[in-house]
């Protein structure tokens, strides 16, 4: 199972390789991994996607806390949050294909950031499962390059999961 481990660490030289050599010794692979300033000054925030089971997540965890620079780590996976990922992916274009393309991106409210004779460059923001989407309509074109930044996550402080709202059926409030 895919883990979403959100880790808070003091800006020090050295830190992030502390973490991920962490990782690969327990023979862990990181699939997504952004690093960014924290809202608190001297503090960086690390989002990292994990594959393993519970018990292994809980492990690799507690070997983050003991960690030097390490202040929390915070296993997000089930928590309701708020995820985003950016994509920019060049897709091959010509003169009959282009309008399609750029129609497909504006139905994922994506931005053309380039166009050439041969390829438009798209950028996507969204959730992870907005990316997969995107790819799979834009593979029949044919993809040049593609590169993503790694999912960032922040916890909802209203608690409330969209994830689980977007499965339930729409209903009506009741007239007085």
């Amino acid at each position: 199972m895919k883990h979403t481990l959100s880790v808070l660490v003091e800006d020090e030289s050295g830190a992030l390789s502390r973490i991920t050599g962490l990782f690969a010794r327990r023979g862990f692979n990181i699939e997504s991994l952004a690093v960014g300033s924290a809202e608190q000054s001297g503090v960086t925030r690390i989002t990292m996607v994990v594959n393993g089971d519970e018990s292994a997540v809980e492990q690799i965890s507690k070997q983050l806390h003991k960690l030097i620079n390490v202040l929390r780590v915070q296993d997000i996976t089930e928590t309701p949050c708020v995820e985003r990922e950016l994509m920019l992916m060049k897709v091959s274009a010509n003169t009959h294909t282009r309008s399609e393309i750029i129609e497909l991106a504006t139905v994922f409210r994506a931005r053309i950031v380039d166009v050439a004779e041969e390829s438009v460059t798209v950028e996507v923001t969204g959730d992870p499962g907005k990316m997969v989407a995107i790819i799979q309509m834009l593979t029949k074109f044919g993809i040049k390059e593609l590169a993503r930044t790694g999912k960032i996550a922040l916890t909802r402080e209203s608690g409330v999961n969209t994830e689980f709202l977007r499965t339930q059926p729409m209903t009506t409030p009741s007239k007085l």
